[in-house]
């Protein structure tokens, strides 16, 4: 079974997606990729990379989007730390954002 990763960021604030957010993946052996949310606040494009079990770590930069959006932005980045498992199919990262607040959770 391959493992697959997606994202989608949400604004709490104005309950719409947040679109053209930059993302950056590091992987367990420190290989960088780059990514950016669709309309849809949504990102599943990572130069296709071939995902293996070990830790990650998901950066969101939210304070472009949130100065353009709010005018504020307490955190200038998000930075979201997870381990994929050997066979464990599809992982989904979402992260939920407003000027001064986050959460994420494994989504499905």
């Amino acid at each position: 079974m391959s493992i697959s990763l997606s994202s989608h960021v949400l604004d709490t604030t104005l309950g719409k997606p947040a679109a053209n957010m930059q993302l950056e993946l590091t992987t367990f052996d420190g290989t960088t990729i780059t990514g950016i949310t669709d309309a849809d606040g949504r990102c599943n494009q990572w130069q296709d990379f071939e995902f293996e079990a070990g830790e990650y770590c998901l950066r969101f930069y939210t304070k472009d989007y949130l100065l353009a959006h709010h005018k504020e932005a307490f955190y200038p980045f998000v930075d979201v730390h997870f381990e994929l498992t050997k066979n464990g199919g599809h992982y989904h990262v979402p992260l939920l954002i407003s000027p001064f607040g986050f959460s994420s959770y494994r989504g499905s």
